[in-house]
């Protein structure tokens, strides 16, 4: 996404970074914007990132806030690679004060947000999902974690009724979680009382369907991102697929827009989700989501081995969701 803004007489270039939907800012000084330009960053460990420009820099300035010392600075060519004298939490959002300046002596102030590096993302399961809203209930996508680990930079994308819908709905701050824990990420926020559960404290959000026992997060708004027909993925910093689920509520048809197409293709790709015949999967194996309410909701059988396709799911009995907790085995 590049997009220009001109203030002051200056030119500012709004990016997305590596991570999310992060925005950088960057101030192009003493040429045109063609001079210099910055391409990205992207944390490579834990200890190291890389910022990328279009031609070989000097940095003049790098500093971050929350405040992380530098043990070197090293420029590349074209990347500037910075050893951090200690390691942050892992997934931890910092902001990126950067100054360089290329062999004309064009400077460029970038101020970009990323991600650092986490390397202890837990193994989990998307396990239960509820794609209809009422009011105060809101959808909800229930994970299982298989490991402990910290969530930090894990993103969740749902492909819905829309194109636009095509992008990451949440991305978790670091927050440790332990084996067989269930995290709830509710779909939309219609209660004053809901609050993200970081802390200690898994009985401290408010809100219908909200679990005193597990974690609580909930999308800020009022909008529907969840539809019978959708594709839900989890994806790591370097666009591993975690876990997916594809649903459809008309399996004879054809997926109705071409982008469930290409994700059906990306995550029969990463072996995400699979058919029963070894080809690109069709609505015919997703799960069949008719019959799901607010209340009878799409269930992950927690007794059978995970097969990363519709075997492993069951619509449950009306009034049967369990937003963090074991699912009802109970079946429609």
């Amino acid at each position: 996404m590049k997009n220009f803004l001109l203030m002051l007489g200056a030119c500012f270039l709004l990016v997305s970074c590596s991570t999310g939907d992060a925005l950088t800012a960057a101030r192009i000084v003493g040429g045109s914007s063609q001079a210099l330009t910055f391409l990205g960053c992207r944390a490579v460990s834990e200890d190291e990132l890389e910022f990328d420009f279009s031609r070989e820099v000097n940095v003049k300035h790098l500093s971050f806030e929350p405040e992380i010392s530098i043990a070197s600075i090293e420029e590349d060519g074209s990347t500037v690679r910075v050893m951090l004298a200690e390691i942050p939490q892992g997934g931890m959002l910092i902001t990126a004060d950067l100054l360089a300046e290329d062999e004309k002596r064009n400077t460029i102030n970038v101020l970009v947000t990323l991600r650092t590096k986490n390397n202890r993302m837990p193994q989990l399961v998307i396990n239960e999902i509820c794609t209809e809203y009422s009011n105060p209930r809101t959808e909800f996508i229930e994970f299982k974690m298989k490991t402990a680990g910290n969530l930090g930079a894990m993103r969740v994308f749902i492909i819905g009724n829309s194109a636009a819908s095509s992008r990451t709905i949440f991305e978790f701050s670091p927050v440790e979680v332990k084996k067989d824990e269930y995290v709830v990420l509710h779909l939309r926020s219609v209660e004053d009382s809901v609050k993200n559960e970081y802390g200690s404290n898994l009985d401290e959000s408010g809100g219908r369907n909200a679990s005193p026992t597990a974690r609580d997060f909930w999308i800020p708004g009022n909008t529907k991102l969840i539809h019978k027909t959708s594709m839900i993925y989890v994806l790591d910093q370097d666009d591993n697929v975690l876990n997916a689920v594809m649903l459809c509520e008309n399996p004879n048809l054809p997926w109705p827009k071409d982008y469930f197409t290409e994700t059906a293709n990306f995550l029969f790709e990463k072996s995400a989700w699979k058919s029963s015949d070894g080809i690109t999967c069709r609505p015919a194996d997703a799960i069949p989501s008719a019959a799901t309410t607010n209340t009878r909701t799409i269930n992950r059988d927690e007794t059978t081995a995970n097969t990363n396709s519709a075997a492993n799911w069951y619509v449950t009995v009306t009034s049967g969701a369990t937003p963090g907790r074991p699912n009802n085995q109970g079946r429609y």
